[in-house]
């Protein structure tokens, strides 16, 4: 069967482990994009399978809305407020409609990655987040070196001057929370620079939903209350090997009466 632009594929030489959307073919190489990681891949048609239609894993049904008690019902919820700034558009619309699906307030701006820095401080001044999330594509160049140099990286240091410009906006990582960072981003200049959560410890993909999962569980959960930090990267989709960071309480206020 011919492949086409739009066709949902598998490549075989790395045992069908991710499903790409096909976005180009240009002298018969294939450029894909993935459907649920954040990756950007090319390869040769005689390397691709059609992927068929299946169930796949939905990683956000751990994230229930709260549960409120039949004695607390009085009482009102106010989860926090999210602005997510995504280099893909596509991962946004996505993460946006999750956003809604659980019930929490959040804006979303699409701007390439090497402009973010330029525009997150308006961002931040116009919607006043208590999360801001810094992602889009990233990788990690195994061939030019080792892990500490950032030139290796695509966007690694494109993130790391937006998180700190957020971070000189807000000092204190309890009013700001920052979670930055895409596919095989560098974790550790990440928090250094002033972020909360970040990717990606062992410098692997991660799921286009991985920030969003980590936001919206925080933004669900009481002030009063300290995250478990193993449970909640135990969430996303390659756990601690993915996505990293501080322990934290969470950021939803409680009020009484109704």
């Amino acid at each position: 069967m011919k492949l086409k632009r739009g066709d949902l594929v598998t490549r075989k030489s790395y045992n069908h482990d991710t499903v790409f959307k096909i976005t180009n073919i240009k002298n018969n190489i294939y450029y894909l994009k993935g459907v649920e990681v954040r990756l950007y891949a090319d390869s040769p048609e005689s390397d691709l399978v059609k992927f068929l239609e299946k169930e796949t894993v939905d990683l956000t049904e751990e994230i229930k809305t709260p549960q409120i008690p039949e004695e607390r019902s009085e009482y009102f919820y106010l989860p926090a407020k999210i602005l997510h700034i995504d280099g893909d558009k596509e991962y946004l619309e996505k993460c946006l409609n999750f956003y809604k699906k659980k019930g929490v307030l959040a804006y979303g701006r699409k701007i390439n990655e090497d402009h973010i820095y330029e525009a997150i401080l308006p961002l931040l001044k116009e919607f006043k987040p208590d999360i801001v999330i810094i992602t889009g594509h990233d990788a990690y160049y195994r061939k030019k070196g080792n892990t500490n140099d950032l030139k290796n990286y695509k966007n690694s240091a494109n993130f790391i001057k937006a998180v700190k410009v957020a971070r000189n906006y807000e000092l204190s990582h309890e009013k700001l929370v920052i979670i930055a960072g895409a596919c095989q981003s560098n974790y550790e200049e990440l928090i250094k620079a002033g972020a909360n959560f970040a990717s990606s410890p062992k410098r692997i993909n991660i799921h286009a939903l991985d920030p969003a999962i980590i936001a919206t569980t925080l933004a669900l959960t009481e002030r009063s209350k300290e995250i478990n930090l193993l449970n909640l990267l135990d969430k996303t989709k390659y756990g601690h090997n993915g996505m990293g960071g501080l322990k934290c309480n969470g950021l939803m206020y409680v009020g009484y009466p109704r």
